[in-house]
């Protein structure tokens, strides 16, 4: 036997044969084989036929392949391995049962390829007398310079199986991975394992005390990983309804669930009674007895999850030991499945939160296309980035991205709010640093410990961009709060970050508190701006500034014609981390604006005569568009009407400079008036006789909407008017 490693002490074989030679005396002999012995049941050797404990018991063995996955060394001598035939040059799937040799083989190429180690896979192993031995597998890639793989091998005595497996079912939050676990680690007891959980349970929605023998059951997991045979229930398809049925019917006796076996092909015929359902059920034509174990969750009364399946060919019966090992099994990973169904239910309200988020339509004055991805598919915890963008009343689009610190249901909550609280306030009239403003306050109330999130959370220096676009005057006015530059490309081609005075995040303490500016600037037709989250830029192998000045570049290289949505995918495949570690956020934006010919602005003196110029003004412009498009008489009334008593308000009670804008949009007409005055104009009830207020109830009636919008020099009231 050639247990001689090679020369270098740094191997992954070296160490596991070094720590062979301290179990095993100089000169011991290999045990013979396990061939006069009568094999386990289950797969492996006679747990009395494994060394007794003491200074000589030896569990652990190691082999070596090449990059063809030919065994190059080995070190087996212990006696547990006694009849594993692994010569040098021989395929180590020769030691594999035909079932497992393509996810063995997936594995071993996947650790040559990534250099990631796989830990302790449950596996089984054929001796040369047909019996098999049940070991913990784990693939390790060899050390620098040397090539290959090592195999390390640990010989599973039953209650290190069962501690084993119950160990690795519990690593992972996603429900078809713990399903599949649960599955790879009953195979040890049989040729085929199965999983069938309640649809409920797989959907992540709240299992009840239900009638269960109603239960809809969904194959989650089903090992080994081959071609099975036509019309064979396999992952991801439903089980017969009378399938279903029937096996929660025979798992529940006196109303307790409790395991079946079904011995022989005869007694599985009889009580299926239909060829359709044998074939969907029974995997091959040599299963011919089966373990049906209920996976519980524990209650009063107790709740059927689902079923674990385990198939034996004729010659190989279940004992009553073995029942109770895979009952022991199944009852210990049971709560690793409720909780993956938990964790799938809180990814799925997530994940509908960000979707309800998802940007709509800004309208024909812009463009808009976005791009969500997790940090990882199943995100064991979908972060709290959004994006948002939304045509505001009066005519603008406000385009909106955040980053709320940590993952799952806590930042998803303060995503929500967040998100609705800006949508809301923008709608308002609010600016955008007038907006943050209240962000911040927001943020700070909800880490308060009495009034807050509860269970620890805390969302301070959570980040956000917000800009409103004015498509008439083509203007972005643009406010950030921590977070990092948006990429503004003109219609020339030219492309860079913006330069943003720099912001603590919301919540900041208020020594560090300063007030949230106002980044001006004209995006003519054609310009693209690009908002982002710092997953998409931030990567350990280079400076930030570097990876804003990639996606720049990717941005910049965005055509006129390309469409949008693809052309956001296509940036955030260019520039994101090849590591992704965090959410990956992305917002682009086309400005389009309006026609000039579909626009107007006058700039009128605070008199009398105000609203009589402004009249005239207007008149004779719907005059031109009537003969355009023939906008009615009606309407031609009513706007003159609506301007004449903006303007007039606008005299009496703001002064200063009245600036009048009319808007030709699709079917409506906008009508602005600014002043220099800070007031609310407010609706309130009117007597018959009072003069006062009358103009905001002429206004209300005439319009389909109207409201009111603060600028740095006073406000704009808009209303608009159908055609």
């Amino acid at each position: 036997m050639d247990s001689t490693p090679p020369s270098s002490s740094s191997s992954p074989f070296d160490l596991v044969s070094s720590a062979l030679g301290r179990y095993i005396p100089r000169g011991q002999a290999a045990a013979p084989g396990p061939a006069g012995a009568p094999a386990d049941p289950a797969g492996g050797p006679p747990e009395q036929d494994l060394p007794a404990a003491g200074p000589q018991e030896q569990i652990l063995g190691a082999v070596n392949l090449d990059r063809e996955l030919r065994v190059t060394h080995r070190n087996l001598e212990a006696p547990v391995f006694a009849g594993l035939d692994a010569p040098t040059g021989s395929p180590f799937v020769d030691l594999l049962p035909q079932g497992d040799v393509p996810t063995v083989t997936r594995r071993l190429r996947q650790v040559l390829e990534t250099g990631e180690a796989h830990v302790a896979r449950v596996q089984r192993l054929r001796r040369a007398d047909g019996s098999e031995l049940v070991v913990s597998m784990s693939i390790l890639p060899a050390a620098a310079p040397q090539e290959g793989l090592t195999v390390s091998l640990i010989a599973m005595a039953r209650r290190l199986h069962l501690y084993a497996a119950e160990t690795a079912i519990g690593t992972s939050l996603d429900i078809g991975e713990t399903a599949q676990s649960l599955a790879e680690s009953l195979l040890a007891w049989g040729d085929v394992a199965a999983i069938d959980l309640d649809f409920a349970v797989w959907t992540g929605e709240g299992v009840t005390e239900r009638a269960q023998d109603r239960i809809r059951l969904r194959r989650a997991a089903l090992v080994p990983d081959r071609a099975w045979p036509e019309g064979y229930v396999t992952l991801g398809d439903d089980l017969p309804g009378e399938a279903s049925r029937l096996l929660a019917q025979a798992i529940r006796r006196a109303d307790t669930p409790q395991s079946i076996v079904v011995p022989d092909r005869a007694t599985i015929e009889r009580v299926l009674g239909s060829p359709r359902l044998v074939r969907a059920l029974v995997p091959s034509d040599r299963s011919a007895g089966v373990a049906c174990v209920p996976l519980v969750l524990e209650g009063d009364p107790p709740v059927v999850l689902g079923v674990a399946e385990v198939w034996r060919r004729a010659d190989r019966p279940f004992a009553d030991s073995e029942l109770l090992d895979l009952e022991e099994l199944v009852a210990r990973t049971s709560h690793h499945v409720d909780l993956a169904r938990q964790h799938q239910r809180e990814h799925t309200q997530v994940l509908a939160l960000q979707r309800r988020l998802l940007p709509r339509s800004g309208g024909g004055t812009i463009q808009t296309a976005s791009v969500y991805q997790p940090t990882t598919p199943d995100s064991a915890g979908v972060g709290g980035d959004w994006v948002n963008s939304f045509p505001l009343p009066d005519g603008r689009t406000a385009l909106v991205v955040g980053d709320v610190v940590g993952h799952g249901l806590g930042a998803a909550a303060t995503m929500g709010q967040l998100s609705m609280e800006a949508r809301a306030l923008l709608s308002a009239g609010l600016a955008p640093d007038e907006v943050l403003e209240h962000l911040d306050e927001t943020v700070t109330l909800l880490d308060d410990a009495e009034t807050g999130l509860a269970a620890g959370y805390s969302a301070l220096g959570s980040t956000c961009c917000i800009a409103v676009y004015d498509p008439v005057s083509h203007r972005v006015a643009l406010s950030s709060a921590g977070h990092l530059p948006p990429i503004l490309v003109s219609p020339d081609g030219r492309a860079g970050p913006l330069a943003l005075h720099p912001h603590p995040g919301l919540g900041a303490e208020f020594a560090l508190r300063e007030p949230f500016g106002v980044h001006t600037f004209v995006a003519p037709p054609g310009s693209l701006l690009a908002l982002y989250t710092d997953g998409l830029v931030e990567d350990p192998a280079v400076q930030i500034d570097e990876g804003i000045g990639r996606l720049a570049d990717a941005v910049a290289s965005v055509h006129p014609w390309d469409p949008l949505q693809q052309a956001a995918r296509r940036v955030v495949s260019e520039v994101m981390p090849a590591r992704q570690r965090d959410d990956v956020t992305l917002l682009l934006a086309r400005m389009i604006g309006y026609r000039k010919e579909d626009t107007a602005t006058w700039r009128l003196p605070a008199r009398d005569d105000a609203a009589v110029r402004a009249r005239a003004l207007v008149s004779a412009l719907l005059r031109q568009w009537r003969t355009r498009d023939g906008t009615r008489d009606g309407t031609r009334d009513s706007v003159l009407l609506l301007v004449s008593e903006l303007v007039t308000n606008a005299v009496r009670h703001a002064g200063g400079p009245i600036t009048v804008r009319l808007i030709r949009d699709g079917p409506g007409l906008l009508c602005e008036v600014g002043d220099t005055g800070n007031g609310r104009p407010r609706l309130g009830r009117a007597g018959l006789l009072d003069d006062g207020g009358r103009g905001l109830h002429v206004v209300h009636r005439l319009t389909t909407r109207w409201g009111v919008r603060w600028t740095e020099t006073g406000k704009v009231v808009w209303a608009e008017v159908v055609r």
